[in-house]
């Protein structure tokens, strides 16, 4: 099972690779793109991306000097055709450099690539939002090796896509970044503040009502100010807890390690950490945590100790009984099979 990183910086990638990163992720946007488009969109991301090539050019020799492989990410949602030819220019330098992986989300544009640069790796990203055997098989024929599942999608439901599909890795999301429901259904979940940030963020201000114009009831307002409560109290958790982290420097916010031998059991090949604008330190420190997790469950040790010692990682079990830090809760609710 390989644990992929986010980089934002080539200096990130070798003390993360000897942490046990087997594979990393970058963005880039090039300064001809932002000249040319007057967008930050080159992939879904507006923070925490590369701004050259010669940067690229060392990430990637500075993470095969270490055995692991490089994807370049070009997921945005939507590109325009002239976009989508500037894309194809990023992909092909990439492929010059000895690059490893694209990871897209327009099924039209991962084909297209597939074609160009047959030397390429294509994975799917979570944004295309491809979760059972049939888009699976679509992916695959359009010439993608990896799908990259959404977070929303199941321990059943993962394992089930890697056994109707085996000619097709499985990639599953392990720790860290918000909301699950986002992926390739909400335009705005890394909107920078400026272009108003994500929707589910927003406070707005309101009061209940009925319909006939009547204020509600007592005992209705107070289900519903708790109602809001305990959305405010979701939303914390999914957005990694506030970025609080442990007296050790380990991260809160969502997590699956409780589920990492069910997802090798499922044939999930690899685990990814989200956050590519995350702080060098949180990086670090959640790869150590991943890795730790791994080579636990590779030792043979059985579901409910894998679940204690990462739970033990985290030092709030209030946190985790919560389950909203869960990517997968079936594993507190059952033992998954």
């Amino acid at each position: 099972m390989r644990i992929v990183a986010p980089v934002s910086r080539v200096a990130e990638i070798e003390p993360l690779a000897q942490a046990g990163a087997n594979e990393f992720y970058c963005g880039l946007v090039p300064p001809d793109w932002l000249g040319r488009f007057h967008a930050i969109n080159a992939n879904r991301r507006p923070s925490g991306n590369l701004t050259r090539y010669e940067d690229l050019a060392s990430a990637i020799d500075m993470a095969h000097a270490h055995e692991a492989t490089v994807s370049l990410v070009l997921n945005a949602q939507h590109y325009s055709a002239a976009q989508i030819g500037a894309a194809e220019e990023i992909a092909g330098r990439f492929a010059e450099l000895g690059g490893d992986a694209l990871i897209v989300s327009d099924l039209g544009l991962l084909h297209a690539l597939a074609l160009c640069f047959p030397a390429l790796r294509m994975h799917v990203s979570s944004v295309a939002t491809c979760r059972n055997a049939g888009a699976a098989r679509l992916c695959r024929e359009l010439g993608a090796h990896r799908l990259i599942l959404p977070r929303d999608v199941t321990l059943a439901e993962a394992a089930s896509i890697a056994a109707e599909v085996p000619d097709i890795e499985i990639e599953a999301f392990v720790l860290n970044d918000g909301c699950i429901f986002e992926e390739g259904a909400c335009h705005t979940i890394h909107l920078p503040g400026q272009l108003g940030g994500p929707i589910c963020l927003d406070r707005f201000e309101y009061r209940y009502r009925r319909r006939d114009g009547r204020d509600v009831s007592p005992r209705l307002a107070a289900r519903l100010q708790q109602n809001d409560a305990e959305y405010e109290r979701w939303l914390w958790y999914r957005f990694s807890c506030g970025f609080s982290t442990t007296p050790e420097g380990l991260p809160y916010g969502p997590c699956g390690l409780c589920a990492v031998p069910a997802l090798r059991r499922g044939r999930v090949a690899a685990i990814k950490i989200a956050g590519r604008e995350a702080p060098t330190a949180r990086k670090l420190a959640s790869v150590r945590m991943v890795k730790a997790v791994v080579d636990r469950a590779c030792g043979g040790a059985d579901d409910a100790d894998v679940r204690d010692f990462a739970m033990k990682l985290r030092p709030s079990e209030a946190h985790c009984a919560t389950g909203y830090m869960c990517y997968y809760p079936e594993v507190l609710r059952t033992e998954v099979a």
